[in-house]
């Protein structure tokens, strides 16, 4: 894979892969779904921050579970170039989502007068769903524990 590459830009660094932490994420990604789903008759701009947040949070425990993690500026873009690495191809135009809700994301928390339309946060939803899905498949398979703890 091409992690050397992430490497030696000072994009990640070699980390002990902590299996707890790498859960955690996980978990943490899954519940801001459900904020997401929850806030969107609240707000739709904010579920759809949400969303993309559980698609970063989910990411970053790929990111650790390969013994990675990001340092230096960009680490949200970092994160996106490494989940594009590990998943290939055939989640190209999900990983193109996870880009663009990662620039929508950054132009909502600095230029807030942008709205997004509930529809917009429903696919941000829905696409962060299956993000999720796919990378919590990939640990998972990575984990050697994983045939002794419960759903995580």
């Amino acid at each position: 894979m091409k992690f050397e590459e992430l490497e030696n830009k000072g994009l990640i660094r070699r980390i002990k892969v902590n299996l707890k932490q790498i859960h955690n994420f996980l978990s943490r990604s899954k519940q801001d779904l459900e904020t997401a789903k929850f806030n969107l008759t609240i707000d739709e701009a904010w579920s759809y921050a949400i969303a993309y947040h559980a698609m970063f949070r989910a990411g970053r425990s790929l990111i650790m579970s390969y013994g990675f993690r990001t340092i230096g500026k960009d680490q949200h873009a970092t994160v996106v170039r490494f989940t594009n690495i590990v998943l290939g191809n055939e989640y190209k135009d999900l990983i193109n989502m996870f880009d663009r809700m990662r620039r929508k994301r950054h132009d909502f928390i600095y230029e807030p007068n942008r709205p997004i339309p509930r529809q917009e946060a429903n696919q941000a939803i829905a696409d962060a769903e299956k993000l999720v899905k796919q990378i919590e498949h990939v640990v998972k398979k990575k984990d050697p524990q994983k045939d002794l703890k419960a759903d995580y």
